[in-house]
């Protein structure tokens, strides 16, 4: 007889999530207990009819929730699990952080084994002790044709000396806004923009002139007449999954950008932090004028921010010695392990499996967010990792987020993102929880607290 037999219901999804829900189920009711060994992977799956695969995920998944543990030589044990671990909102109910847009990290991707595996492979490689002693600025030459062949799926062929590797986007931003503005210039932004850029034009005292967007992004007739009237040194813009609302620009739109800028002689700053979720996306806009364009790409999306890998096409040779200069003065260098571990990662088809394992993970709590928060009006890319919610009209932000911290949610009012006036919206981010389940649960608490309003937390609660 089994120690343990899953009971599963059809039409309740993959049969490997079944089994890890079904597992958490039996945990949270008390009929299996901390320290229950659980029968052999093999067994159970001759039993239930799987192959040994889908055992091995669910328990992988398991895993993940935190619901198991594996002993060497033994098998597997249920966890004792211990609730203050947990963060604690004010309430005493446990933090859903909706507010982290982080790639969600689903046990396919295997980001800890392979990080540790990874590590150990490129410090074990004949040169492997370099990669702990200093590198060049703009990045060691090998990195730098790693990117250039990331990059090449998006952008076509790259010279290597147009790439410099970077200690993640944030940091080339600030490098690259540094070279092409000085104390009282102007540049173009989203009237809704990356919170991040605004600190940055806070330090170098730049002024952030809002550009009016549609359901694609940035609108053309608004930015000419914003650099009309303003004379900007640049334009900023997320073409791809748009940070908060999720816009995304058409080709056609990107080639009117593109015109307009090298209409009115200005810079356009591509921040392609999305780029690599999508599997079918226009070409960037760095393809499409990359005389004027300053690409800058991340892995913290579409891989793990842990990583600090971002790469910089410039638009010519030029550019990339004046990038080397403020990144020497910044940061010194990248930091030269994980960013060896992201070129074996390209190198070795790693880095496309684990932004695999993480779209198809993110393409499932979408689906998740359509259905539970059907009532309620967003925008979403079903391939990115958070959607832009408009507030019902009993909601304010304010209010909003006194009582999502009290009922145990972390959200981002938009207040974070308006350069100028703020709209009664919020950004929701999907990736940060530790699982599907756990999504749902914070995502149908939200839906509840904005469809109700405030008294449905008495009952909540």
């Amino acid at each position: 007889m089994l120690s343990w037999m899953p009971q599963l219901e059809k039409g309740s999804g993959p049969k490997y999530r079944a089994i890890a829900e079904a597992l958490l189920a039996d945990v949270e009711s008390g009929r299996l207990k901390p320290g229950h060994r659980l029968p052999p992977q093999r067994q159970l799956a001759k039993e239930l009819g799987v192959d040994l695969t889908t055992v091995t995920r669910a328990f992988n998944e398991a895993r993940r929730m935190g619901l198991i543990e594996a002993n060497t030589g033994s098998g597997s044990y249920v966890r004792k699990r211990i609730a203050d671990q947990e963060e604690v909102a004010p309430a005493g109910l446990p933090i859903i952080d909706l507010s982290m847009n982080m790639p969600p990290q689903p046990s396919e991707a295997r980001l800890r084994e392979r990080i540790q595996d990874g590590i150990a492979a490129v410090l074990s490689s004949p040169h492997g002790l370099m990669r702990l002693h200093y590198q060049e600025c703009v990045g060691a030459g090998p990195d730098r044709v790693a990117g250039a062949r990331w990059l090449a799926g998006r952008l076509g062929k790259l010279p290597v000396d147009r790439v410099v590797v970077a200690g993640g986007a944030q940091t080339a931003l600030y490098a690259v806004l540094r070279i092409l503005t000085g104390p009282g210039d102007a540049i173009c932004v989203p009237d809704l923009t990356y919170p991040g850029l605004r600190a940055i034009a806070e330090q170098l005292k730049v002024h952030l002139v809002p550009v009016t967007m549609d359901h694609e992004g940035l609108d053309p007739a608004a930015l000419e007449e914003a650099c009309q009237r303003e004379k900007p040194k640049a334009v900023y813009c997320v073409p791809t999954i748009h940070n908060p609302t999720t816009a995304t620009m058409s080709l056609e739109r990107r080639e009117a950008m593109a015109e307009v800028a090298r209409r009115r002689g200005i810079a356009i700053v591509e921040d392609d932090a999305y780029g690599a979720l999508p599997r079918h996306v226009p070409a960037p806009i760095a393809a499409l004028a990359p005389d004027i364009t300053w690409h800058i790409a991340t892995l913290s999306k579409c891989v793990t921010p842990a990583l600090r890998t971002a790469y910089v096409v410039v638009p010519e040779l030029a550019d990339t010695l004046r990038l080397a200069a403020e990144i020497r003065a910044m940061t010194l260098m990248v930091p030269p392990l994980m960013t060896a571990l992201a070129s074996k990662w390209i190198l070795d088809g790693t880095l496309d499996a684990i932004t695999a394992a993480i779209r198809e993970e993110s393409v499932a709590r979408q689906a998740i967010a359509r259905r539970v928060l059907r009532r309620l009006e967003f925008q979403a890319h079903p391939e990115g990792h958070h959607l832009w919610l408009t507030l019902p009209e009993r909601w304010r932000q304010a209010d909003l987020n006194v009582y999502a911290r009290q009922s145990g949610l972390a959200l981002v009012p938009s207040e974070a993102f308006a350069v100028g006036s703020a709209p009664d919206a919020i950004r929701v981010s999907l990736g940060a929880a530790r699982n599907q389940a756990l999504l749902e649960r914070g995502l149908g608490l939200l839906a509840t607290v904005l469809l109700h309003g405030p008294s449905s937390l008495s009952s909540i609660v």
